[in-house]
């Protein structure tokens, strides 16, 4: 790759890891704000199910 198209995809690539970080961070205080009083039953249903699963049992 030449010199300078190097350059400008190395500052794209800065400028999209930027915009991903700044993403997440509103999300996580969207999240934050909207559900910071609920459990997640997802993640632990997804335990449960993994130790059944590592225990030979059935899993729903």
């Amino acid at each position: 790759m030449a010199e300078p198209a190097k350059k400008v995809a190395e500052q794209a690539e800065q400028r999209l890891d930027k915009v991903a970080e700044t993403v997440r961070e509103k999300f996580d205080e969207i999240l934050d704000g909207r559900f910071a009083d609920q459990v997640d039953h997802g993640v632990d249903k997804g335990r449960t199910d993994t130790r059944r699963r590592e225990q030979g049992g059935p899993v729903p």
